[in-house]
């Protein structure tokens, strides 16, 4: 084929999985909400006026990040077992990625919050950090910083700490079944089996203990029903293993009821539905005449998910410290000034994922430290 002809080739078009981009944007727009109905003089002030919606948001709309753990082992247990085969790949090399592609933009984000935490510090003292160490800073890098005891340098670090933990410990699970000796078949199944009982080990167990919320063993729970319901729309009997699913839920919600959990149940269910449409060619909005222009705005906003999830903070910074009347009788200027931080950091979402977060995940930091390294040392 002639390099004319390739060039009239239409390339393949990916096919979004557009039901998990609208989970992701949904979760990240509340946990936004959220914060704003936290900190500062703009929740405050808006609380004077509305004060059961900002209630709402501050009690519920952090649980919104069962949302992204769900989610998170699906697409994980899907990049590391696409098709149910075994793991494919080097366990240093898998972790060491998805650390780069975590820690990069983290560490963005980080400046960002300190820079703007040191223009903001005269007005909003409670909200920036009373601090700030090379340890803290290292332990943070290394995303140690829960483990370690120190303080969060910006909202939602512990999160990403959390989740390479979350990965880490998925991809150990399928290594140890890659390693035994027996058939491929039995190991193929093996694998998701341990996943399995380790999610029902968090559920009934280490998610009861709060001094191990800075532990993967604690949240392992809600991520491995995500990656569940990956393994379970690969085989015939899906809607049995839901049930078995449900049912160790139930059984942990009998325990001790917590409404993360009873979220996280949830969110499998609703995600394992709308996978199944997915596969048999029904996909979200396929059938809304709307659709040509929801679904762009759908894949735009999941796209930039995680941006708007590290960025938005300084945003809020910004705003409420431009905002400095605490007075109830501003309530609904102040609503306008949430509104703004609102929108705001969807936009500043925008080129963080630009010129951050996509460049992270492409840059290979591996073999360029191998070619620098030896020349390093030859000088």
């Amino acid at each position: 084929m002639s390099s004319a002809d390739q060039a009239k080739t239409p390339r393949p078009k990916i096919q979004r999985l557009l039901h998990v981009d609208a989970m992701k944007a949904l979760a990240a727009q509340l946990i936004v909400l959220h914060h704003l109905s936290a900190y500062g003089p703009i929740s405050e002030s808006v609380h004077a006026v509305l004060p059961q919606l900002m209630d709402w948001l501050y009690h519920y709309g952090r649980m919104a990040v069962q949302v992204f753990l769900v989610v998170g082992g699906f697409l994980s247990a899907r990049a590391l077992s696409a098709q149910g085969q075994l793991l494919d790949g080097r366990l240093p090399e898998l972790l060491w990625r998805r650390y780069q592609r975590l820690v990069l933009p983290f560490m963005a984000a980080v400046a960002i919050t300190l820079l703007v935490s040191a223009l903001v510090a005269h007005w909003l003292p409670e909200l920036v950090p009373a601090s700030l160490s090379l340890p803290q800073l290292l332990a943070h890098a290394t995303l140690l910083h829960g483990v370690l005891g120190y303080d969060s340098l910006t909202v939602g670090a512990w999160y990403v700490a959390i989740d390479l933990q979350l990965f880490a410990l998925l991809m150990a699970l399928l290594w140890v079944a890659r390693q035994l000796a027996l058939p491929r078949a039995w190991r193929r199944v093996i694998g998701p089996g341990l996943v399995m009982l380790l999610t029902v080990a968090s559920l009934w167990l280490f998610n009861r203990i709060a001094a191990l919320d800075s532990w993967a063993l604690y949240f392992f729970g809600a991520y491995g029903l995500g990656a569940m319901v990956h393994w379970l729309g690969l085989i015939r009997y899906r809607r049995l293993g839901l049930a078995l699913l449900s049912a160790a839920v139930v059984l942990a919600l009998m325990m001790d009821f917590r409404e993360r959990l009873l979220l996280a149940l949830l969110t499998a269910l609703v995600l394992a539905a709308l996978q199944q449409r997915h596969q048999i060619g029904r996909c979200l909005l396929a059938d809304c005449p709307r659709a040509p222009y929801i679904a762009p705005l759908i894949a735009h906003l999941g796209t930039h998910s995680f941006a708007l999830f590290l960025v938005h903070f300084p945003i809020c910074l910004l705003v409420n410290a431009l905002f400095e009347h605490r007075d109830p009788e501003f309530g609904w200027q102040a609503l306008l000034a949430l509104l703004s931080a609102w929108a705001l950091s969807n936009m500043a979402a925008v080129p963080f994922y630009r010129w951050i977060e996509a460049p992270a995940g492409r840059l290979r930091l591996l073999p360029l430290l191998a070619r620098l390294l030896p020349k390093a040392l030859r000088a």
